[in-house]
């Protein structure tokens, strides 16, 4: 089984936001409430200790120790934002998407449709991305779709629609 990853990507440094030192954080999960009980953060890999936040409808203002000026703060902009998995709030059966990668697909009578080499975030769904043999498939992350995850197994289970497109990898 792979290695777990212990921080997770929950967003990005949008911009700058006034003239004292403060970000904007977009979250990738428009739902999401992390940001406002945790006091660390991950800056482009790098630790931040956050000493204000506040929720808006673009995204939270986030004031970071550390950062002061708006200069500063722009020099952040576009970095990605990761928090301890530990700092997540999962129910029981919440998956992350980052722990799909390198599950083993297989249709619902047992036979092998490859591997989960990536997942896209897509504007209206995640994709799936599955590299079986030398074959890349496109397969949208839903319930009708996806059947069943066992991450302990590190297999899906899948009832893929009929002609999905496949593209040959160049290797």
């Amino acid at each position: 089984m792979p290695e777990r990853i212990e921080r997770i990507e929950i967003g990005g440094i949008a911009r700058a936001h006034g003239i004292r030192g403060e970000v904007v954080i977009v979250t990738h999960d428009p739902d999401s409430k992390t940001l406002a009980g945790i006091s660390t953060i991950y800056v482009g890999g790098v630790p931040r200790t956050i000493v204000g936040v506040r929720d808006t409808q673009r995204g939270w203002l986030v004031k970071l120790e550390g950062v002061a000026t708006r200069s500063e703060a722009e020099a952040l902009r576009g970095l990605p934002v990761e928090v301890d998995r530990d700092a997540l709030a999962l129910g029981e059966d919440d998956v992350l998407l980052a722990d799909l990668v390198g599950c083993a697909l297989r249709l619902g009578d047992g036979t092998p449709w490859g591997v989960v080499f990536a997942v896209d975030p897509g504007d209206h769904q995640d994709l799936l991305v599955i590299h079986d043999g030398g074959v890349e498939r496109l397969l949208p992350l839903v319930d009708a779709f996806v059947t069943a995850i066992d991450l302990d197994a590190r297999t899906i289970t899948v009832d893929p629609p009929e002609g999905l497109p496949e593209t040959k990898l160049v290797r």
